[in-house]
């Protein structure tokens, strides 16, 4: 089962030669990481993954997702609940059940990234099964005990050059502080999420804002809410944040007088907003999130279109993020409208744009993004970082938006061992599509390799100013 070097290539000869051509001059360079999920205790603590299950199966919801939707329980997988108990704590019993249940990832990119882990991290070529489960359950576990597998030797083997995290508003930062003090070269560097002081209807609201303000000393008024924020962002800037994060469920933006904005604030925090009013202060802030990067620089992603938590007896069991969340037809034009007669001229404004819709690519994303000089694309995210969805990606925004309109790739992953996989697979298809170009005489070679380089790398160090 070694990795084909060709895998992912063009089928066409002449085709796949121009791709490997490419792809040997990308597949070394370092990785750029400025959106993603890993745990920055790893670099602050820098211990030994406790298992192979834990390092590959249980934080993993690609993978926990397609075993649950073949009828294997959360729980069976040593998936922890909302009150932090796991009902299975035998790293090997998840493993057997995942090797036995391996043939489900048969053509889908989970299996790609982890038969590339497997192979390039621990040299196993063999392909997972119930056969040889234990054997290689072994064998990774003897690895992970080494130093050479610790987060920080892994981030050195893997050719990271930076990694941003993504940290809740209220977050202390502890850990990034101790990874600046402990000397160390590695670039770990958080990301400011707010959603849960701009949601209304995120649990817990209410008490999530007097937590902010208890922070930064402000009062509960619009503009002491305001001023909190860019404290906060402020706090993040200084521990070497470059962006800001949004998971809104839609794209909607507002652009509100001042006195609406602060009767909406008072609103919300008092309990007392319906369903539309609470989007309407999700949408004010978005705009307010886009006139503070302009302020202070950092670089907004927004990531919209996701019915969060669609199994609600699953969400009350275990909590968020567990696979549930499906994506949903998104509105860009008119939703980022108000956002974009505000801001949407200022090109030192970077607003980065994900979607779950990939329907919107064509028709509505790639020609915002070919016109407005704060917006740029974000790579195909979740469902779409795929070789087929990254492939209808580049086809459906290049003829419009170009390359240089979008940021290159992130791996938005909590799967730390897969962050090079997801790498190489998005290096992989942007040759592959890139040699189609040359070989049908849009590009010349020379240009090809150039672009390569920069979807690759450049555009993402660039784009999130890293």
């Amino acid at each position: 089962m070694a990795l084909h070097p060709d895998r992912l290539l063009p089928a066409e000869p002449g085709v796949r030669a121009i791709a490997r051509r490419l792809y040997d001059g990308v597949a070394g360079l370092p990785i750029i990481s400025p959106h993603g999920h890993t745990d920055p205790a790893w670099y602050a603590e820098d211990a030994a993954f406790p298992d192979p299950a834990a390092l590959f199966i249980t934080p993993d919801h690609y993978a926990t997702r397609m075993l649950y939707s073949q009828g294997v329980s959360l729980d069976a997988l040593g998936v922890a609940r909302r009150d932090g108990t796991r009902a299975v704590t035998d790293g090997r019993s998840i493993w057997r059940l995942f090797a036995q249940h391996f043939h489900l990832f048969a053509g889908t990119p989970t299996r790609l990234w982890f038969e590339h882990s497997l192979d390039a991290v621990f040299g196993i070529t063999e392909r997972l099964s119930l056969q040889n489960a234990d054997v290689l359950y072994d064998r990774i576990a003897a690895a992970i005990a080494t130093p050479a597998l610790r987060s920080r030797a892994l981030y050195d083997a893997f050719g990271i050059e930076a990694i941003a995290t993504t940290d809740s508003a209220l977050d202390d930062l502890a850990h990034h502080d101790a990874v600046r003090r402990s000397g160390w070269h590695g670039r770990v560097v958080p990301t400011y999420r707010p959603d849960a002081v701009v949601d209304p209807e995120a649990s817990g609201f209410s008490g999530n804002v007097e937590r902010l303000l208890a922070i930064t000393g402000e009062p509960a008024t619009w503009a002491g809410y305001l001023s909190a924020h860019r404290a906060r962002r402020a706090f993040f800037k200084a521990h070497g944040a470059t962006a800001t994060d949004h998971g809104h469920p839609t794209a909607r933006t507002e652009n509100l007088p001042a006195d609406a904005a602060a009767a909406l604030f008072g609103k919300v925090l008092a309990g007392k907003a319906d369903a539309g009013e609470a989007e309407a202060f999700r949408g004010q802030m978005l705009t307010e999130m886009a006139r503070m990067s302009q302020d202070d620089g950092l670089v907004m992603q927004l990531h919209p279109g996701s019915f969060r938590n669609h199994n609600p007896s699953l969400f009350a069991a275990f909590g968020p993020d567990k696979g549930a969340d499906i994506p949903k037809a998104t509105d860009y034009v008119q939703a980022l409208k108000p956002l974009l007669d505000a801001v949407g001229n200022d090109a030192g404004l970077t607003l980065v744009l994900f979607t779950l819709d990939e329907s919107a690519y064509s028709r509505e994303l790639a020609p915002l993004a070919g016109h407005y000089p704060a917006l740029r694309l974000g790579p195909a995210w979740w469902f779409f970082d795929s070789p087929d969805g990254m492939r209808r990606f580049r086809e459906t925004t290049t003829e419009t938006c170009g390359f240089y309109n979008t940021v290159g790739f992130n791996d938005d992953t909590r799967a730390y061992l897969s962050i090079p996989a997801r790498h190489d697979m998005a290096r992989r298809v942007d040759c592959a599509y890139l040699a189609r170009l040359v070989a049908d005489h849009r590009l010349d070679e020379e240009e090809a390799h150039g672009l390569a380089q920069e979807l690759a790398y450049g555009l993402a160090k660039r784009a999130y100013r890293l």
